[in-house]
């Protein structure tokens, strides 16, 4: 007789704990996974793929508009926000059938349920109140909006979760926060034709990228009409009927169809069990501890992806639930490498970056050099739009390595992902210059740059 129902227990059905219950499972281990709301978890559900659907489709006003420089007349157009709504929900329906059937054709089980951790070896399914035994636990819950401090009106506000399912188009919408989430949503209504207004309580919108990405974004977002306000925050949302009236902390107020907050996500933790099986929490982000093979100050239980709060990306997600069944049923170590990891803003304009920002290589590198461009993309030059590219490296006066790319413009993270490889395996900006260009394309100013457009030099101290 078996001394554990089965031999791994996931709680989560988002990309990193499918990923690793199919592994296990491929390995020969006897999985249950349960989620309590859909398969596919946040990024498939109300994330990263149904956000690059309302990306995608905010687009076409732009294209069409577009249009007109290169001889084509289109007739006035009108969009339907509800008919968008419908057909993403078809295909998150979709993929959430795909990743159920998935998991099952690996040989690991399904329990549609919320699970609680009773001890370091027992699981409670609270549908039916079962306990399950298991010799690991994999916990992979992700995270939740966050809204921040109660403030007067904070029940008219909606996040992300909402705006996936929003019966109509605002025709005004005033969204809070300077990241991922608010400037994609703020590219997303002004595209469909919402009036936008981002208000964000630092100085800058998308803290921790490099200072000319974030001054190139901001540039861009405001010449397509984006009222972006920095250094206040919202003090009271009131609501009137259909309306809300918005009063930000410097004594000014707006009017709007809708209230969003993307201030930031925190761990899903809450209601776990953790604290009855002594499972620690990192007291710097509010996540799961974990070491580097994802083990939480339990032996037998682990813990990956944004419910640990150390790299809130998808792919990470998923790299660390493969790692996790490398580990632990494939009986190999596998420790995830979290440096260099590319990543991507699908703002509008849409930015990609990896590696180090200027400031971050000044700050551990003595001798540093930039080259950067910044140009007008062989579409704008027919269609008129004023829009400009972005490109810029950062890379090491020593050694000649590439330490970052940052990209702000059309297909920037197309081309950062392919970039990506380059950095991460130390290529040096010789190696950069001995690639012959594509022409003509954007991404060819990647190999032509030639000439530092800055050089640092940090004076040993005395």
């Amino acid at each position: 007789m078996a001394e554990f129902d089965v031999d791994l227990f996931v709680i989560g059905g988002g990309s990193g704990g499918v990923r690793a219950a199919r592994i296990a499972a491929g390995y020969g281990a006897r999985v249950m996974i349960a989620e309590e709301y859909r398969m596919g978890g946040t990024c498939v559900i109300r994330g990263c793929v149904p956000k690059k659907l309302f990306v995608i489709g905010s687009h076409f006003r732009h294209e069409l508009e577009d249009a007109a420089g290169f001889g084509w007349t289109v007739p006035p157009a009108s969009f339907d926000w509800p008919t968008l709504i419908a057909n993403k929900d078809k295909e998150i329906a979709r993929l959430e059938a795909a990743y159920t059937t998935n998991v099952e054709k690996s040989g690991a089980q399904v329990v549609k349920s919320r699970a609680m951790i009773e001890d370091k070896h027992t699981v409670r399914l609270l549908a039916d109140d079962k306990k399950i035994t298991a010799k690991y636990i994999l916990i992979a819950t992700g995270g939740a909006p966050n809204h921040g401090a109660s403030i007067p009106g904070i029940e008219h506000v909606i996040s992300s979760n909402e705006a996936f399912h929003l019966k109509k188009l605002p025709k005004r919408i005033v969204i809070q926060g300077g990241g991922y989430i608010a400037l994609e949503f703020a590219g997303i209504f002004a595209g469909f034709g919402s009036d936008v207004t981002v208000i964000y309580r630092g100085d800058n919108i998308l803290r921790g990228f490099d200072e000319d990405v974030r001054a190139h974004v901001r540039s861009e977002m405001e010449k397509q009409g984006i009222t972006i306000l920095t250094g206040c925050t919202v003090a009271k949302v009131d609501r009137h009927g259909e309306e809300f009236t918005t009063h930000l902390s410097n004594g000014s107020s707006i009017a709007s169809d809708q209230v969003m907050f993307a201030i930031g996500r925190h761990p899903a933790v809450a209601n776990l069990g953790l604290e009855k099986a002594g499972v620690a929490i990192n007291p710097r982000n509010g996540g799961i501890a974990v070491d580097h093979f994802s083990k939480s100050s339990v032996d037998s239980i682990y813990a990956i992806g944004d419910v640990t709060h150390r790299f809130n990306l998808t792919p990470v997600a998923i790299r660390e639930g493969h790692a996790f069944a490398d580990t632990v049923f494939g009986k190999r170590e596998v420790q995830v490498d979290h440096s260099y990891i590319p990543t991507a803003v699908f703002s509008q304009p849409e930015v990609g970056t990896v590696g180090l920002t200027e400031a971050e290589a000044r700050a551990q590198f003595s001798h540093v050099d930039i080259y950067k461009t910044n140009f007008r993309p062989i579409k704008a030059t027919m269609s008129g739009r004023d829009t400009r590219v972005l490109m810029k490296l950062v890379v090491d006066g020593s050694t000649d390595r590439v330490l970052g790319c940052h990209i702000v413009g059309d297909c920037a993270a197309e081309v950062t992902q392919v970039v990506a490889i380059a950095v991460k395996m130390k290529a040096t900006k010789a190696d950069f210059d001995a690639t012959i260009a594509l022409h003509p394309t954007a991404a060819e100013e990647l190999v032509t740059m030639r000439t530092p457009t800055a050089r640092h030099v940090r004076q040993a101290a005395e």
